[in-house]
């Protein structure tokens, strides 16, 4: 590989680059997927390749190519100056510049206890049938299906720094569904813990079997309540459902190229501006997020990013002021910052990597001996939302709607009974600005994210939201049709 990556960048160096990077990526998938009671899909994948970056005369260039020999590389490293050539010749208000990072020379192999790929597929696909066979003996339900997702991913980048960077990552993806019909309501109950960088021992601890038969029943009971309630009520929120209200209200808003207008023809702006950080009540006092670049377990826990910078964490919100943005070593100069916080991913060899969320979460409330039941007790009706359902929000990052997956109505500071189709509409800032209770550290809980999408051409990424359960006060709920 050293030998490869120090050819390629000797072409960029010659022809004056003033940065330069080869990805080496090797990836391996494996996918077991089961519907009701019969094995639909076994598949195995496997790709490798590289991809190079050049930056000369303020513009870039980029190259990929499957073939790892010497007369390929030197050909892909060619293309990616040509490229880089030619887009110099459009007029920029800006040229591209990289920030300052050190040189760096790292091997790192995440956690993985039990090797997934070692794991027999038989094994694997008796897990799945055994759970949606105990959900399918629960009357009233219809369908079932269960997936589970490994990757392996290995990264070799060299760049003109002097970096040199050998990475392995291993992440699990379990997933589980039940689909309930009663009379002419049809409703699902999902696995709602998210993936994890880890190996097989995260599918034993997330006990499916065990659970399958609760979030079959509690999808039968979901098509018998009531519908939800219209009107201005507090908000219960679990760990579980919070990660998707995180990722679209802060994370993607926070995202500097986003902000910069690069996103704006694929999915959007930011009505967050550079200027706000340090000056911006994002969210209440008791609102404190955290870029968890370091975070055990987290997707985005990468060691280094594509850029080469260190990965650690750092302060997004802190007691509700905004006082940084994700970015990479491209953007943080155009608004003026001297160096990268680590947000530069691509999703495999032949994308070029960009501006992406980290490990986002929020921090627990300081005083542990809050519990969920402690928020729901203070509230006088309200509901309370568990896990991910649908949403929308708007291309600013604005005005949004959530749903969830599963709802109970709070009445006198308890949960009274379950609901259904619940939605509730805000504005960003006016909804982390109601936050006003949050349970310790002990009811935190971490959700790994596995498809977030973003560029042009698209590419999909992961990382880690995480959060402990919180109380907001007087937001619209209902009024949706599902």
């Amino acid at each position: 590989m050293k030998e490869f990556i120090d050819l390629a960048l000797d072409v960029a160096n010659a022809a004056g680059a003033a940065f330069a990077d080869m990805r080496v990526v090797e990836k391996r998938e494996n996918v077991i997927f089961v519907e009701r009671r019969s094995l639909k899909q076994l598949d195995e994948y496997e790709s490798s390749g590289y991809g190079v970056r050049v930056l000369l005369d303020g513009a870039w260039g980029f190259a990929s190519s499957t073939e790892l020999n010497r007369e390929s590389v030197i050909a892909t490293a060619q293309l990616a100056v040509a490229m880089a050539r030619a887009s110099a010749t459009v007029p920029q208000a800006q040229p591209a510049s990289m920030a300052p990072s050190p040189a760096c020379t790292d091997t790192i192999v995440s956690p993985c206890l039990e090797d997934p790929f070692a794991v027999p597929n038989a094994e694997k696909a008796d897990l799945l049938l055994s759970a949606c066979d105990r959900m399918l003996n629960v009357q009233d339900v219809v369908m079932a299906w269960g997936m589970l997702h490994f990757i392996r991913m290995r990264r070799v980048i060299g760049n003109t720094d002097g970096s040199r960077l050998d990475l392995t990552h291993t992440v699990s993806h379990p997933m589980l569904e039940a689909v309930a019909a009663v009379g002419g309501e049809s409703q699902v109950r999902n696995y709602t813990d998210g993936a994890s960088q880890a190996g097989y021992e995260f599918i034993r601890s997330s006990d499916l079997l065990g659970n399958s038969e609760r979030w079959a029943e509690e999808a039968v009971m979901k098509c018998k309540a009531d519908d939800c309630p219209v009107g201005k009520m507090d908000l219960v929120l679990s760990p579980s459902h919070l990660a998707l209200t995180i990722h679209e209200s802060v994370g993607h808003p926070t995202e500097l190229d986003r902000i910069l207008g690069w996103e704006a023809n694929m999915a959007g702006k930011s009505f967050v501006e550079p200027g706000f950080v340090g000056e911006y009540q994002y969210g209440s006092d008791i609102i404190n997020f955290t870029a968890g670049n370091e975070l055990v377990g987290g997707l985005g826990t990468w060691g280094y990013d594509d850029d080469g910078v260190k990965l650690h964490d750092f302060p997004v919100v802190r007691n509700g002021k905004l006082v940084a943005l994700g970015c990479t070593r491209e953007t943080a100069p155009l608004v003026g910052w001297s160096k990268s916080n680590g947000c530069c991913r691509a999703d495999g060899f032949a994308s070029v990597p960009i501006n992406r969320i980290p490990n986002l979460y929020l921090e627990p409330g300081t005083d542990d001996s809050v519990t969920a039941d402690d928020l729901i007790a203070d509230v006088e009706r309200g509901i309370y939302i568990e896990g991910r359902g649908s949403f929308s929000i708007d291309q600013m990052r604005n005005n949004f709607q959530f749903g969830g997956d599963l709802f109970w109505l709070i009445e006198g500071g308890k949960r009274v009974r379950p609901l259904k189709k619940v939605t509730y509409q805000s504005q960003t800032t006016s909804f982390w600005r109601s936050c006003d209770g949050m349970a310790g550290r002990h009811d935190w809980r971490p959700f790994g994210l596995m498809n977030c999408g973003k560029g042009e051409p698209g590419q999909v990424m992961r990382m880690t939201h995480g959060a402990s359960t919180c109380r907001f006060r007087n937001i619209d709920v209902g009024g949706a049709k599902l």
